[in-house]
């Protein structure tokens, strides 16, 4: 993910954060299926796929805690 889509992704609200994660995961799955068939040669497409599901979830923490330390302060 480029640093442009991060910061839009960033603005995004929690459900369609997780529903984006949800869509990257069956993406790999079916990644991982066209590989184990010989249909896709570039690997890296893998490895790009769980490093941005990695991203996600990272800003899906990063919210959930800043929700509950604004919660807290109340």
């Amino acid at each position: 993910m480029k640093k442009n889509d991060l910061k839009l992704i960033r603005k995004k609200t929690l459900p369609e954060l997780v529903s984006l994660v949800k869509s990257k995961k069956e993406e790999l799955t079916l990644s991982y299926a066209k590989l184990k068939a010989g249909k896709i040669k570039n690997t890296s497409l893998l490895k790009n796929l769980k490093k941005d599901i990695a991203q996600l979830l990272t800003l899906i923490r990063e919210k959930e805690i800043f929700e509950k330390l604004s919660e807290n302060k109340k």
